[in-house]
């Protein structure tokens, strides 16, 4: 490099969420405004994570609910997944307080986040290909922003496959099951649950002991609570 060449500067780190109006999906962007009008006392806008970035432990579930994180800005928070998910977490060592349903209870993760696969919320709850696509990259800036990580906890296929193609992984190697757990390059593992959604557990697909016990699993790897 010659004496008066400027140095080279490196790229910023990519955001953990996307902007508050955020115009990568347009779908997404026509949805969020119809509810912003509807709602506008609501968040409607991108959901940010939700947990210290020295865990050990991400889960990453689908999208935000409607009525739920799109509401609260608090993943799985407000709907019937967070009633779930939240109280489990805390049975095993992963939280601390009580879930109230609304971001200010109080509510602490330990050595755990929370994301999702997709930070805006979708229509019916089902983001397309494209929109999923799109999110990877926050999903990428929040696993290179977890210096500790050691367990991705995928809640339904897509956010496994999510998380899969996130770290570069065929997806085909690693096929998701309730319960199983997926050694991937790097030293990273890779936990299946089924979504815990109301849908899901009113068809019986997941039970309460069933989640608990991926859980509980996780616990046993990942050793005594810390932090």
């Amino acid at each position: 490099m010659s004496a008066d060449a400027a140095p080279a500067i490196p790229p910023a780190p990519a955001p953990l969420c996307p902007s508050r109006d955020c115009s990568l999906c347009p779908r997404l962007v026509a949805f969020r405004a119809k509810h912003r009008a509807l709602q506008p006392d609501w968040h409607n806008a991108p959901v940010p994570s939700f947990g210290p970035a020295s865990a050990r432990l991400l889960i990453v579930g689908l999208a935000p609910g409607l009525k739920g994180a799109n509401r609260t800005g608090r993943p799985f928070t407000g709907d019937y997944a967070g009633d779930l998910l939240y109280p489990t977490l805390a049975k095993f060592g992963f939280a601390a307080g009580n879930y109230g349903a609304r971001p200010d209870d109080g509510l602490a993760l330990i050595d755990c986040r929370v994301t999702n696969s997709v930070r805006c919320v979708p229509p019916e709850n089902k983001p397309e290909l494209t929109e999923i696509v799109a999110c990877r990259a926050f999903l990428a800036a929040e696993i290179a922003a977890m210096p500790a990580l050691r367990v991705l906890l995928a809640l339904g296929a897509t956010a496994h496959g999510s998380a899969l193609a996130t770290l570069g992984e065929i997806r085909a190697r690693f096929p998701f099951a309730h319960g199983a757990v997926h050694r991937l390059g790097g030293g990273l593992l890779l936990a299946d649950s089924y979504h815990c959604s109301r849908y899901n557990t009113n068809t019986g697909r997941l039970t309460v002991t069933m989640f608990e016990s991926v859980l509980a699993a996780l616990r046993r790897i990942l050793g005594p609570q810390i932090g």
